[in-house]
């Protein structure tokens, strides 16, 4: 989890509180829906030459580290 924190960020001024590589304005959003759209790491990284592949992993990993926690959804009335 150390090693997320050095990486992911979370700051409110920041590209409206979204979580954020290194300070940067690239969101952990951004770097999911480019491999979600099916683009792999050297593609990414060609893109967007300030990020490390090790940055693509956190983000990985903090997504991966969000759906370990229970959710419950709730009927809005």
């Amino acid at each position: 989890m150390d090693s997320l924190l050095k990486r992911i960020s979370i700051d409110p001024a920041v590209c409206n509180g979204k979580p954020i590589i290194r300070g940067k304005r690239i969101t952990v959003q951004t770097v999911l829906e480019f491999l979600s759209a099916g683009e792999n790491i050297d593609e990414i990284l060609k893109q967007y030459p300030s990020l490390e592949s090790e940055d693509i992993t956190a983000c990985l990993k903090f997504a991966s580290e969000l759906m370990n926690r229970n959710y419950t959804i709730q009927a809005v009335s």
